[in-house]
């Protein structure tokens, strides 16, 4: 079988997107779609697909023969612009795999995966960091009881961005990825407690940024897990960009930048186990990580799956987003958060 599908958004990520349908076997583009005419037609010409310069011209061009569309808008704190074109896309029956944050405004989050399961629709997030082998490995880990009972999670998650143009845009834009990859080990959150800094200005003496640049989140899990995330705007992300590590009565594991390296620390040895990326025929870079969740999306779209076997679905997007927006009421409220449950 094979999935008919169009991006929106011709950016890079939308590039991104396009590129992986176009080497998939079993996905087929159709088309960019863009505002920006010369941005969605210069892709089009790439791919030798067609293009559009709105999402109801695209509809009306080709609504009949799509499946699938990838929303790869931007906006505000990265997520801005993704409630509309996703919401015209349900309205015609289209299932959206949508690029995170699955919005920057909550209630759209809301009403937009509302929207796809009242309709029965497919609805996927743009999650990446957890569709990797090394992932994959420390979750059967967990699955299997190897760790033992769960107890403790540290993750870390920093780069270098001056981005000043909203005060939450590092945690809205960059940490539904390291929050998924928390929930994706350890569950459900149900409290949260934050704490936030501005780093000085980067171009010249005197002044914060505009950003809240850093921050520590404190979380509590549903299953009593206690769980902390260390975030940063102001980092060097060559040194180490990501780090995860989930400890349990029986030891710990330690991910180290999505798939470079994953170790198992049991309590009762001395003895190692050490997972590393080959360099014969692993993951060559970041950019694999949208070939496997991409591919992951058209094979289970493909496939029929029950729509709560989607993985890093709508659901799993809005999950995260609740937790970032009961990280900022703690903050502005000096409290601890309880968290939103759909």
């Amino acid at each position: 079988m094979t999935l008919k599908v169009a991006v929106i958004g011709a950016g890079g990520i939308g590039a991104r997107h396009g590129q992986v349908y176009m080497r998939h076997p079993d996905a087929e583009l159709l088309g960019y779609c863009d505002i920006d005419a010369a941005r969605a037609d210069r892709l089009a010409a790439r791919d030798g697909v067609k293009s559009w310069h709105s999402v109801k011209e695209m509809l009306a061009d080709v609504g009949d023969k799509l499946q699938a569309v990838s929303v790869c808008t931007a906006g505000p704190e990265n997520g801005g612009h993704h409630y509309e074109p996703t919401m015209q896309c349900f309205e015609a029956g289209l299932h959206v795999l949508c690029e995170k944050p699955i919005s920057n405004n909550i209630h759209h989050a809301r009403e937009m995966v509302e929207t796809a399961r009242k309709k029965g629709l497919y609805f996927g997030i743009n999650l990446n960091h957890r569709f990797t082998p090394p992932a994959a490995k420390a979750k059967e880990w967990v699955q299997s009881g190897k760790l033992g009972h769960l107890l403790l999670m540290n993750m870390t998650m920093w780069i270098d961005n001056p981005n000043e143009s909203s005060p939450w845009f590092h945690i809205r834009a960059l940490h539904p990825h390291s929050l998924d990859i928390m929930r994706y080990y350890c569950g459900p959150v149900r409290k949260v407690h934050a704490f936030f800094n501005r780093a000085p200005k980067s171009d010249g003496p005197g002044g914060k940024r505009v950003c809240w640049s850093n921050v520590q989140v404190n979380l509590l899990f549903e299953n009593d897990v206690v769980g902390h995330l260390t975030g940063s705007y102001d980092a060097n992300p060559a040194h180490n960009l990501e780090r995860c590590e989930v400890m349990g009565t029986e030891g710990r594991f330690v991910l180290e930048n999505l798939y470079e390296e994953l170790t198992f620390y049991p309590r009762r040895s001395p003895e190692l186990t050490v997972i590393r990326n080959s360099i014969m025929g692993g993951m060559t870079g970041f950019d694999q990580t949208f070939d496997r969740r991409i591919g992951r999306w058209i094979e289970q779209v493909n496939a029929g799956v029950p729509r709560d076997q989607i993985e890093a679905s709508g659901e799993d997007g809005l999950a995260v987003q609740e937790i970032i927006e009961a990280a900022i009421q703690s903050w502005e409220n000096n409290c601890v958060v309880d968290v939103e449950r759909g």
